[in-house]
């Protein structure tokens, strides 16, 4: 049974929430039964020197339980980490549907706003503050 107090969140390492919050583009088939999340953490506390190097993949985390994806990679600025991108497929409409709660679910925790491309099949989802 899923814990309703759970708060949405994303992890690189179990039971530690990553407090950057990134930003994500979706895409879907034509179809929409398949498609892809991409999440890109600037400067992502799992980055530290302590901890890197041991990322094994990505927790999505909520009250309904958790996805994991272990399409993961770093990005290097001079050779030092900078950026960690992570890729969650799906392919199925269930799955997508799944992927949305916890999207939702994750906005909402993070204040974040939504926005979708008029011009594609691509949705965009990321920190709603003014600079």
């Amino acid at each position: 049974m899923a814990d309703s107090t759970v708060k949405a969140a994303i992890q690189f390492f179990r039971g530690v929430d990553e407090p950057v919050v990134p930003d994500i583009r979706l895409t879907r088939s034509r179809d929409g039964r398949t498609g892809q999340a991409t999440f890109v953490f600037e400067q992502p506390q799992a980055l530290a020197p302590e901890t890197f190097g041991n990322i094994g993949g990505m927790w999505m985390v909520d009250e309904e339980g958790e996805m994991v994806t272990r399409e993961v990679n770093g990005k290097f600025v001079n050779g030092k980490p900078s950026a960690l991108e992570a890729t969650y497929t799906w392919k199925t409409e269930q799955d997508f549907e799944r992927f949305m709660r916890f999207a939702q679910r994750y906005a909402d925790a993070n204040d974040l706003g939504y926005s979708q491309n008029q011009n594609s099949n691509q949705t965009e989802a990321g920190d709603d503050q003014q600079d």
